[in-house]
């Protein structure tokens, strides 16, 4: 039996990524999951997400604990000694990183931190780890590729994502871990992150209030759905990195839908999966604002070394991943 962990389990991508596991390998797998449950955002969606995991017939077992407490890591790696580590815990939000820095230098500095020095000590065949396409900061040229400069962040959630690569390449290289990062996308779907625009939209279109649209509109997003970053992240597993010319076993990937979609154009398609499944009858309130501190105009993912390597590119449409997320939303908040 092969033992994989994944730290933030009840977060969105963690949750998503155990089902799979627990749905497809079977028997053939125990996926331990750890996450500090913190409330960042709405518990009781966290704990849906667990009891998802926990309703299915498959080897899973929940730790509760933060991955800054080196006490908790040192103990799970002792007892479960997990060959693969897929790390998710971190603490999320470009623009929450701006009023309460602290939560993101414990989590994705001192946490991440905490999960190589476990790696190191117990060795592992693979550590995966998220990374996120806000390292590219100020970049002008697009598609973004994992060959560019991502030296000005313009968020201390991009600096600390940058941190966990740089921090990785240099356990790969002193200690031989094989490591893999996953710049993600503007990852969304049902059982989502509250914080993200998408969730938040919905929430004020159905109390009737107007949604905030800044930069004017003017926005892009490369959105990328669950599924599909999923699926990626379950092809990389089983093939960590080989050695490169520079002695380490690291690699990086883009895992978007190399296909950005305007922002006003993302809200009218939202308005009318919320219209299909009866939710509102008509379009929402908008206020145009200016560009908020953090943001940047335009994401875009270059996954041409994901389709050279797993021969795999997202491909979900907006339509079809929006439309499934105002589907669930409909069930989860209103059909109890």
């Amino acid at each position: 039996m092969k033992t994989i962990l994944i730290t933030g389990v009840a977060g969105f991508i963690g949750a998503f990524l155990a089902k799979r596991l627990l749905l497809t390998q079977g028997e053939s797998v125990q996926v331990i999951g750890i996450d500090n449950m913190n409330d960042y955002y709405d518990v009781t969606l966290k704990e849906s997400r667990l009891q998802m995991l926990q309703n299915i017939d498959g080897n899973f077992l929940f730790i509760k604990g933060d991955i800054s407490d080196k006490t908790i890591l040192e103990q799970l790696f002792s007892n479960y000694k997990p060959e693969i580590v897929v790390n998710l815990a971190a603490q999320a939000g470009v623009r929450y990183s701006i009023t309460n820095p602290d939560a993101y230098i414990n989590s994705n500095i001192i946490g991440f931190y905490n999960i190589l020095e476990s790696c190191r000590h117990h060795p592992v065949k693979h550590l995966l780890y998220a990374s996120s396409s806000s390292v590219y900061g100020l970049n002008k040229k697009v598609p973004y590729s994992v060959e560019d400069k991502v030296d000005n962040p313009v968020s201390l959630y991009a600096a600390t994502k940058k941190s966990n690569e740089l921090m990785a390449h240099a356990y790969s290289k002193l200690y031989g871990i094989p490591c893999t990062g996953l710049r993600f996308f503007t990852v969304y779907g049902p059982m989502g992150r509250p914080d993200m625009a998408y969730f938040s939209f919905t929430r004020k279109i159905l109390n009737g209030d107007s949604i905030q649209i800044f930069n004017h509109g003017n926005m892009r997003r490369d959105f990328t759905y669950i599924d599909d970053i999923v699926t990626g992240i379950m092809a990389m597993i089983p093939a960590p990195p080989t050695e490169s010319v520079d002695g380490t076993r690291y690699k990086v990937y883009n895992i978007g839908n190399n296909k950005p979609e305007g922002l006003l154009h993302f809200v009218k398609t939202l308005e009318n999966c919320l219209i299909n499944e009866g939710l509102i009858t008509e379009p929402a309130k908008k206020e145009l604002l200016p560009m908020q501190p953090g943001d940047v105009y335009q994401t875009y993912a270059d996954v041409s070394p994901l389709e050279k390597d797993f021969n795999f590119k997202p491909a979900t449409p907006l339509l079809e991943g929006l439309a499934r997320f105002a589907s669930w939303y409909k069930e989860y908040y209103f059909a109890k």
